[in-house]
């Protein structure tokens, strides 16, 4: 039976190789803070520290890109408006308890290709505490850029058109205490306000990272590149003080 155990494991760790990539742990696996650890080597992601909420049939990690192919019909959307409830969509993430830092990333979605086909950044608390970020396929004139803020299981959803030409963006989701922000860019150096919202369940630990998926019947492979973790970006607002400072 050992030898049995042995061998399997070899198999695992095996085909794990031919993916590219280790065998991402669970997220209920041991605590490590990976925005410490990355801040201490320069921004650069230890892939050991990102863990999956819902693994993927198809994936693969290199060193320098991650690759996650979608099945249909997975989703993240909680009761708001259409009533239903989708909690299926894999999340790739690590964890933390630093209150100030910002994490960038660059998103290529050439393959995407049916309507609501997605793939961006995420902070996944649990099913009915989530934001997201990112490029919603529509049509071959136009797609949806926007975030969904979603506290005590009710979901938003923010967007504005953009060209279908547009195959990538970049990302930047910055975390102050239990306030949020996230930003999108072109070129990965000019980015621009999407979202500033408030995570009720977001003041203490926290999980944040990538994500891709496909509600209706479609698959493609999303590939993020150039993910690092930085000082916080976001900084301090110094405009109007609060009431009771005045």
């Amino acid at each position: 039976m050992n030898n049995m155990r042995n061998i399997l494991f070899v198999t695992i760790v095996l085909l794990a190789a031919a993916c590219g990539g280790p065998v991402q742990k669970s997220c209920d696996a041991g605590f490590v803070d990976g925005v410490v650890e990355a801040l201490s080597e320069g921004g650069k992601i230890n892939a050991d520290n990102l863990c999956w909420t819902r693994e993927p049939r198809s994936f693969m990690v290199h060193d320098d890109s991650i690759e996650i192919t979608t099945a249909p019909r997975t989703d993240l959307w909680q009761r708001t408006y259409y009533h239903f409830r989708n909690d299926n969509a894999p999340v790739l993430q690590m964890k933390t308890r630093e209150k100030y830092f910002s994490f960038i990333v660059k998103t290529d979605f050439t393959q995407s290709h049916q309507r609501f086909d997605q793939c961006g950044i995420v902070m996944y608390l649990d099913s009915d505490n989530w934001l997201k970020g990112s490029v919603e396929f529509e049509n071959e004139e136009f797609q949806h850029l926007g975030s969904v803020v979603t506290n005590n299981g009710y979901s938003d959803w923010a967007t504005t058109a953009i060209p279908a030409d547009v195959k990538t963006m970049w990302y930047r989701f910055s975390r102050r205490a239990d306030d949020y922000c996230v930003e999108c860019s072109y070129n990965g150096v000019d980015f621009s306000q999407m979202r500033i919202c408030h995570m009720y369940a977001g003041g203490d630990e926290i999980s944040f990272g990538i994500y891709a998926c496909s509600p209706e019947e479609s698959s493609f492979t999303a590939v993020f590149t150039d993910m690092k973790i930085t000082e916080c970006m976001w900084k301090a607002h110094d405009g109007q003080k609060p009431d009771e400072e005045i």
